[in-house]
């Protein structure tokens, strides 16, 4: 059983800076792609930032040079760096894990419970 802890978030005025945490337990072979997503209210979830086994990172146009994700491969933990705030960032973010359980078997999408990101003008 796989378990997914997401920590951080909170309220902060713009311009400020905030940093997630996602951390994975359980029993399984290996994490391959670390992702983060937000939905605001009354929008669909979109994918904030993601970043590969071999640590190659991908932005949302809103966020490139504002966020930076990382991964710890050693401790099943990844973050998001979250600078700049703005408005319009306010939303439940959530960490998603794409995880091979067995190195064998098929990959498997993780959530973790979301966390509140909000940001005040």
């Amino acid at each position: 059983q796989v378990q997914l802890v997401e920590s951080g978030g909170g309220l902060v005025q713009a311009g400020g800076s905030l940093r997630l945490s996602c951390a994975a337990s359980g029993n399984f072979f290996r994490i391959d792609t670390m992702a983060w997503y937000r939905q605001a209210p009354g929008k669909q979830r979109e994918l904030v930032a993601s970043m590969s086994v071999g640590s190659s990172a991908n932005y949302a146009d809103s966020v490139a040079g504002r966020f930076t994700i990382s991964r710890d491969n050693a401790r099943n933990r990844m973050s998001l760096q979250m600078n700049s705030l703005k408005p319009e960032d306010t939303a439940l973010y959530y960490c998603n894990l794409r995880i091979r359980t067995v190195s064998w078997g098929p990959r498997n999408d993780y959530w973790g419970q979301g966390t509140q990101v909000t940001v005040s003008s």
